[in-house]
Formats: C-alpha cells, sequence, structure tokens
C-alpha cells in the first residue's frame, strides 16, 4: 500500500485543498505534516500576531483531523527538505504534495526541494490553492507584467471561472504513526499574555473562516458597497487572516459570494465591488511575484532619494503607542495592538499620516505592521505600504495625503470608532472628537479635559508636515 505526505503551510484547511486531495486519491495512506521552519521564510519570518494565530490554527488543523481518524505530525527545524527526507524514510512514504507559496524565499526554498526530492525517486508535486490565477500566467500585449490594477483585473476577469470547491476527502492514516512535537514545543504563544484581545476577536481555524464567511455573506455583502469605508462598523468581510493562512481559499470566497447573489457576483453593484478586494489580493501576489525586491526597496527607484526624516525614534513611537494627537490615527493604531487587525480605511491613514506628515520610511511601518498583524501578508503589506508612499505600482498620487480629521468626520462622523479605542475622549462631542485641540476653554472645563494631560497633543502640525511632505516629493522629481 502506498503512502504519501501531505506538506501543510499556509492551506490549514481540509476543505477545497487540491495537493490534499491529490494525495488521497493517489495513494491508500496519507500522513499529514507541518515542518515549522521559519528561518527559512528570513527575513520576513512570522511576527508575534502571525505566530498565535498559527498556534491556534494549527490546533484547529489536528482536531479537524483525528475527527476523521487521522493527525497532524509536528516537526521544526533549520531544513524542510532534511525533515521532509527523515519522514518519507520513517514512515516509507513515495510522494510529497503540497500547495504553492508566492514569496521570493518560499519559492527559491520549493523549487529546491521539489528537485532534491525527485532527484531522490520522490514523487513530487505541487498545486494551486492560495490564489484564483497563477502570477505568470497573465502578462501584457507586450509580454510585460501589469503595473496597474484596473487593466489586471479585468485580464483576471476574462479567465476566472472558480470551480466548485473540492469536498473534504477520505483519509487513512499509515499503520504506525510518525513521532510527532506538541504545538507548545514550536513556543508560538507569547511568554508574557497579552493576547486575550485577539483572542476575543477571533477564531482561528478553517471552521471559524467558514462561519464568517457565512455570517458575512448574510448579514454585510448586500450593503458592502455602502458600509465598507465606515470602520465603526461591522460592514467587511475581516476574511483577510482566514485567507492569508489558507484556512479558506479565495475559490470558497468566489463561489459563496455567486450563490448568495444567485449566481451572478459581478452583477450585483456590492458584490462586485468586494470581489474587487479579492482582486487587489491576487494583485499584491502577482506584483511581489514579478517584483520580489519590493519588500525592502521601492518599485519606483527614483523614491529612494526621497528626504525622509533622519531622527524620528520618538514619532515612531507615538505612531505605534497610538499616541499622535490625531484621534483617529490613534484609534486605528490602538485597534491594532488590541485586536491584531485594522480596518482597511484606517490603514490607509495610519500608513499615509506615518510617511507624509512624520516622513518615517514606509518600510517602518511594514515592519510594525508585520509584527502586529494578524492578517500580515507579505504581498498585500508591501502593495499597501508602497502605495501609500506613493513608490510602487499603481501608487496613489505622491500629493494624496490623507487629511486624519476630514476622514474622521466623512468615515466615522459620530465618533464611534474613536470612541471605543480612545475612551478618554469619550465624552468629546462630535463636533470636537476627531480635533479635541478645538474645544474651547469653556468646554475643557465643563468637561474635565485638559489637552496634553488626558490625550496627547497632536505631534507634528498637519499643514506643516504636509507641506514638507510635498517639498520632499518635489525634490526627487525634480532630481
Amino acid at each position: 500500500m502506498s503512502t504519501a505526505l501531505i506538506w501543510f503551510r499556509r492551506d490549514l484547511r481540509l476543505a477545497d485543498n487540491p495537493a490534499l486531495r491529490r494525495a488521497a486519491a493517489a495513494h491508500e495512506r496519507v500522513v499529514p505534516v507541518y515542518l515549522h521552519t521559519p528561518r527559512e521564510e528570513a527575513p520576513w519570518e512570522p511576527g508575534a500576531a502571525s505566530r498565535w494565530w498559527l498556534h491556534h490554527s494549527l490546533a484547529e488543523l489536528d482536531a479537524a483531523l483525528r475527527r476523521r481518524g487521522s493527525r497532524l505530525i509536528v516537526r521544526q527545524g533549520d531544513d524542510s527538505l532534511a525533515t521532509l527526507r527523515d519522514l518519507l524514510q520513517e514512515t516509507g512514504a513515495t510522494a510529497v504534495y503540497w500547495n504553492r507559496l508566492y514569496e521570493p524565499a518560499t519559492i527559491a526554498r520549493d523549487r529546491a526541494v521539489k528537485a532534491a526530492l525527485r532527484a531522490d525517486g520522490v514523487t513530487a508535486a505541487s498545486s494551486q490553492a492560495a490564489l484564483l490565477l497563477e502570477p505568470w500566467t497573465l502578462l501584457k500585449a507586450d509580454e510585460t507584467p501589469y503595473q496597474v490594477f484596473t487593466p489586471f483585473w479585468k485580464a483576471c476577469l476574462q479567465k476566472l471561472a472558480p470551480a466548485p470547491p473540492l469536498p473534504v476527502p477520505m483519509l487513512n492514516g499509515p499503520e504506525r504513526w510518525p513521532d510527532s512535537l506538541s504545538l507548545a514545543d514550536l513556543r508560538l504563544l507569547p511568554r508574557i499574555p497579552w493576547d486575550d484581545g485577539l483572542a476575543a476577536a477571533w477564531q482561528p481555524g478553517e471552521a471559524g473562516a467558514q462561519a464568517r464567511l457565512e455570517q458575512f455573506c448574510a448579514t454585510a455583502l448586500t450593503d458592502y458597497a455602502q458600509t465598507r469605508d465606515r470602520p465603526g462598523q461591522d460592514g467587511v468581510s475581516r476574511l483577510s487572516p482566514h485567507l492569508h493562512f489558507g484556512e479558506l481559499g479565495p475559490g470558497q470566497v468566489w463561489n459563496a459570494v455567486a450563490h448568495a447573489m444567485d449566481g451572478d457576483p459581478l452583477a450585483d453593484r456590492s458584490a462586485e465591488t468586494y470581489l474587487r478586494e479579492i482582486g487587489w489580493r491576487e494583485f499584491a501576489h502577482y506584483v511581489l511575484y514579478h517584483w520580489p525586491h519590493t519588500p525592502e526597496h521601492p518599485l519606483q527607484e527614483r523614491f529612494a532619494a526621497y528626504p525622509w526624516r533622519s531622527e524620528y525614534a520618538d514619532l515612531l513611537r507615538a505612531w505605534q503607542r497610538g499616541r499622535t494627537g490625531y484621534p483617529l490615527v490613534d484609534a486605528g493604531m490602538r485597534q491594532l495592538w488590541r485586536t491584531g487587525w485594522m480596518h482597511n480605511r484606517v490603514r490607509m491613514l495610519v500608513a499615509s499620516f506615518l510617511v507624509k506628515n512624520c516622513r518615517i520610511p514606509w518600510q517602518e511601518g511594514a515592519r510594525w505592521f508585520w509584527d502586529t498583524l494578524v492578517d500580515a501578508d507579505l504581498a498585500s503589506n508591501t502593495l499597501g505600504w508602497q502605495w501609500t508612499a506613493g513608490c510602487g505600482t499603481d501608487a496613489a498620487p505622491y500629493f494624496r495625503i490623507f487629511n486624519p480629521m476630514r476622514q474622521g468626520e466623512q468615515f466615522d462622523p459620530d465618533g464611534g470608532y474613536v470612541r471605543r479605542w480612545l475612551p478618554e475622549l469619550a465624552k468629546l462631542p462630535a463636533s470636537a472628537i476627531h480635533q479635541p485641540w478645538t474645544l474651547s476653554p469653556d468646554e475643557r472645563r465643563t468637561m474635565g479635559f485638559i489637552p496634553g494631560w488626558h490625550y496627547p497633543c497632536p505631534v507634528v502640525d498637519f499643514a506643516a508636515s504636509r507641506a514638507e511632505a510635498l517639498a520632499g516629493y518635489e525634490r526627487i522629481r525634480a532630481g
């Protein structure tokens, strides 16, 4: 009886898992394995929030496998190939199956593993599970990659016809299971507990992903176009961490939205708007695949000469802690710290503030997001920060600088989002919630509010910092 290893990575689900399906179809016995080798992803090893999610997602995957008479074998080290070879010898397996990843380090690792295993005479096969389209299958007429989202997405839509999700296959394990580490051995959880806010906000795992998808389709999808920019409302899907860890695939999302729209999701404005966000995720991976240097370096080379602030440690710390004196910025940063997530509208604002008002390099913000987001995804994180900084593909115009006060008035008009995350401002009227420095002396006395004491004064002057940012952009344009 033939045996295969199914190598789980960031595809932590049983349903709609092509590699798992192939292994079960071709072999009588399947051994699910997870190899914890973070150094192979250097310099982008998973951050603290991602490690927290990974622990719980792996626990859910193992529980789901055990309900089907299987289990997850966990190993760790610095060499996936050596560990796979050990497992092949221990189990007598003759094949390894996995689903593809698309970061530069994992692409290089997987190519080397596949070549080495095949040289050993082992079947080594990878499948597509994380994306709707492979990044190398779509080019412009001149055979160059797309750099603008809209034509990219139009080209995608001409090819997209996601198949129905694959069912969970029958799984038969080996007569004798190889040894496994416990999840605790991986030390993914924080030594000093700070994760109660994450636990209250999320349900990692395939079941949690499916529940969240169903809830979104039932309650928020039809109004998505109208509510998606309101951070104080539950108007977005919050599926990004589930998609990142592969507890849910984009094809499953597409099919669920299509089912909710009676088969034609692109005919409905809200559904089409939401699926464009799935398209942006595809575009992020596409850009990273074709320009693998972008996590560290601007796509537009002239931005390497931008005159960033030379001394910024205190400003960066104020931004990280949500103490800039701009309420909507600070509310977003405190939501991030508490829950490991931030609404996309606010992500754009806090990024714009860091890069353009504080003139701090976008790489500093990308690194902070990488450590604190449960959905920290190298492709999406890189695309988002370069877009805001104006130095990437399809980037925001360099002169677009988000105004925290106007953004608050437009997207959090009653101040509910700010009050939730900045309780020290809870008593302020809506007219002042996004700019507390405008309170009159009488209002301050009445409410017992002292600027600089109860809440920080602005760390930079918005108008002056905007002018400095634009001057810096003019310098590199002229240079």
